[in-house]
């Protein structure tokens, strides 16, 4: 890990918005194969380019092509407990208080996997470490997965409170818009499930009105809301946190750079938001250093740092322990 100069956010970082299968490392890789009697060929630069796109990536399919490669070597509940742990391991070693973790359980099923297995396997991995975290789980979007998304929802219940904490939909926004799951999510709401949904990145604002109008007590991105003054004073008003992803958002094509991503916008309408690395080898990020990137480009001040992290705090999907901790780590550090 690349030696950066240190900043007194450091040791209080909290990622609401990561998954999983888009933050494998190359020695995870290589841990991940092992496990299977693989001993993989590739020298380290030829996986780290299957697992992360080019500096120029600049659209959503090169960007999707990256998740095909690490999703093979999560097919069982070794590999997934493995994974789990090593990821959260990692997390602690780089200074953050608290993450959650999202994943589809269907996506893990080529080998014969069911989704509980799968979600059974993710909570004993993150058992294995002690960082305090929450594990989101995906549906996701698509044609012909209605019962696959249902029985997601169903395990998000059966789990709720002894390791998951949320429930989230993933996929192709634009082909398949935010409003088509409306049953789902009243299905989730029936069975007290809270969730997150991805809206207002690949679709524009008339997703994340279709999100809150479900109830979503989160945003996935949610960062093409600028597009829409009366939504914007909607989400203010509401206080619905966004979980904004700025790297992510270049690499597909969103803004051209951080300078151009919309932080100030937001937080000058006076909308909640917070700072998450989505995927940390596609993007080649860290929650760190996406703070650093914007603090920059936007020219954060550091109360506005401190209220992001505080803002995240508020956010999680944590109980009222677990958030009253990270406010005072993140105040203790940042006064």
């Amino acid at each position: 890990m690349e030696t950066k100069e240190k900043r007194p956010y450091d040791d209080c970082l909290i990622d609401l918005h990561l998954h999983l299968d888009g933050s494998l490392s190359v020695e995870t890789v290589r841990a991940l194969a092992a496990l299977q009697g693989e001993m993989l060929a590739d020298d380290d630069e030829t996986i780290r380019s299957r697992l992360s796109v080019s500096e120029g990536c600049r659209d959503l399919p090169e960007y999707l092509d990256k998740f095909v490669y690490p999703l093979s070597f999560l097919q069982t509940a070794e590999q997934l407990e493995a994974c789990t742990r090593l990821l959260k391991e990692d997390l602690q070693r780089r200074g953050l208080l608290y993450a959650e973790l999202r994943f589809a359980p269907q996506s893990h099923g080529q080998r014969g996997l069911s989704q509980e297995e799968a979600v059974q396997a993710v909570l004993r991995g993150s058992a294995r470490c002690a960082l305090p975290t929450g594990v989101i789980l995906c549906c996701m979007r698509g044609v012909g997965n209605e019962e696959q998304n249902r029985e997601t929802v169903r395990l998000a219940k059966k789990y709720l409170g002894k390791g998951v904490c949320a429930l989230d939909i993933a996929g192709a926004e634009g082909l398949f818009p935010t409003a088509d799951y409306e049953e789902l999510f009243a299905f989730a709401a029936s069975l007290g499930v809270p969730f997150t949904i991805h809206a207002g990145e690949g679709d524009g604002p008339e997703s994340v009105r279709a999100a809150l109008a479900f109830g979503a007590r989160r945003i996935g991105h949610g960062v093409r809301s600028v597009e829409d003054p009366a939504l914007l004073r909607d989400l203010a008003a509401r206080g619905t946190p966004l979980e904004l992803c700025p790297t992510s958002n270049l690499h597909t094509g969103m803004f051209p750079d951080y300078a151009s991503f919309p932080l100030r916008a937001l937080l000058d309408a006076g909308v909640t938001v917070t700072l998450n690395s989505d995927n940390m080898a596609v993007s080649h990020t860290s929650v760190g250093e996406e703070l650093r990137h914007v603090e920059a480009a936007c020219g954060l001040t550091g109360e506005e740092i401190r209220r992001l992290l505080l803002n995240a705090a508020d956010a999680a999907f944590a109980d009222a322990e677990t958030k009253t901790w990270l406010r005072g780590r993140i105040e203790a550090a940042l006064p």
